[in-house]
């Protein structure tokens, strides 16, 4: 079965609802299998602004299949926001062209509510979430004390066991935090009806996935956050609460191993990070300020300034390397226009010692310092260049230099945010991709 994943080589927001945007043009079927509404993929069509969160970026293209699946925390709220926002501008969001996963785990109004008062809880601890309840959604998931979109559709089960789960969260949040309780009748209310609107959407979408696979439909997986913040692989505890690259596929999507089959990873030709935690290569004061306004380095789900930082080839490479990525793409070139000369880290001293490779083994990056290279910077225009040579001597040999540190092809730069600002250098897709799909499209089943 052709399939390809794309996924975000850094700590996120590297660009990766633009790209999957791209190439969903050339696939059937785009599946999300990680993460929730704290993602934010900002896709321009013809200068056009469009922002998702849940769904997937294919949604924007006729004729394709979008899944929501099982490893995905669902906020239903924010979800049926998303389906009535595109509907209003003209886009079709039905049941033939979006699948929900039944197996989906639900975040509810409490989860948000205990995020948000264990991140104050923690103080200076705090780990800088978005707030969305992800984590305390996927914890329920884990104690086995969660709700799934089924659980949703009929009104006596979702009834009985959302009592449950609200009945010790607001215990937490009364005895814990001196905080007001939540309307456990309304919010079951609500839920039960927000059930009955979601249903035409729901699927056994691993089911769906693993017909498509034997099928022949051309899928593409696309991740919501980075690498860097994988829940077991990323700079814990400062990570997102699941796997986020392409080995969180079979259990995210439903579908077995071999499905899995290129992988292509995204970061930009910069750093940024959103949130607290380790961040090797953060720039700080004019310097920092002069990269995030010329990138608009703001997050999307947040609105958040993004810290901002050098090109990091060590955690890029780690990245790469973790993934087994065929290739990358960078993004955001057009950004160092006229920044003047550029650092690149590539590798780190900690106490003394000397790693090439990222000390994933460490528990933490505590007195990190970089070993970097200064590459020059050019001040010619790169966002119009269509082709490499195209592209300003200097970022030329920026790009041809950052490859060879991170010891992977880049197989595509992006030097702007409309879809047709990309440099093609090679196949993303591979030689045996196939030019159409074997069967009709539209629906899974």
């Amino acid at each position: 079965m052709p399939s390809l994943s794309v996924f975000g080589a850094q700590w996120g927001d590297e660009g990766k609802g633009k790209i999957i945007d791209l190439l969903s043009d050339r696939v059937d079927v785009v599946v999300r299998y990680q993460g929730g509404a704290n993602a934010g993929h900002t896709v321009v069509v013809d200068g056009v602004k469009w922002v998702l969160h849940l769904i997937p970026s294919g949604i924007l293209h006729e004729g394709k299949v979008n899944v929501i699946a099982t490893g995905v925390a669902i906020d239903p709220i924010k979800l049926l926001e998303e389906i009535d926002g595109l509907e209003e501008r003209g886009v079709s969001v039905g049941p033939e062209r979006l699948r929900i996963a039944a197996n989906a785990h639900v975040i509810f109004e409490q989860h948000k509510r205990i995020d948000g008062l264990s991140e104050r809880w923690k103080g200076d601890g705090r780990i800088g979430t978005t707030g969305r309840g992800i984590g305390p959604a996927y914890s329920d998931k884990a104690s086995r004390t969660g709700l799934r979109i089924c659980d949703l559709l009929d009104p006596a089960r979702c009834a009985e066991r959302l009592r449950a789960n609200l009945a010790e969260k607001n215990a937490v949040i009364g005895k814990v935090h001196g905080e007001e309780l939540l309307d456990v009748e309304a919010i079951v209310q609500r839920y039960v009806e927000i059930g009955a609107r979601l249903a035409p959407f729901v699927a056994d979408t691993g089911a769906e996935l693993r017909r498509a696979h034997r099928d022949g439909r051309r899928i593409l997986f696309e991740g919501a956050q980075g690498v860097m913040l994988d829940i077991d692989h990323g700079t814990y505890p400062f990570v997102t609460s699941s796997n986020t690259g392409p080995g969180g596929i079979p259990s995210g999507a439903g579908v077995p191993p071999h499905a899995v089959g290129r992988s292509i990873g995204i970061a930009k030709a910069y750093c940024t990070r959103v949130g607290e935690g380790p961040f090797p290569s953060e720039m700080f004061g004019d310097d920092a300020d002069r990269l995030r306004a010329a990138g608009h380095e703001y997050g999307t789900t947040t609105g958040r300034p993004r810290r901002a930082g050098s090109f990091d080839a060590v955690a890029v490479r780690y990245c790469l390397d973790l993934a087994g990525a065929a290739g990358w793409i960078m993004t955001k070139l057009d950004v160092l226009s006229g920044l003047g000369d550029l650092k690149v880290v590539t590798g780190y001293r900690i106490d003394g010692e000397e790693f090439s490779e990222y000390p994933a083994h460490l528990p933490s990056l505590d007195g990190v310092e970089l070993i970097t290279e200064t590459l020059p910077g050019w001040t010619e225009d790169a966002a119009s260049a269509r082709t490499f040579d195209a592209l300003p001597d200097a970022a030329r040999r920026y790009v041809e230099r950052v490859e060879e540190l991170v010891a992977t092809p880049i197989v595509m730069v992006s030097v702007g945010a409309e879809r047709d600002a990309v440099i093609d250098r090679e196949p993303i897709f591979g030689a045996d991709w196939p030019a159409s799909a074997p069967t009709p499209e539209g629906a899974l089943s």
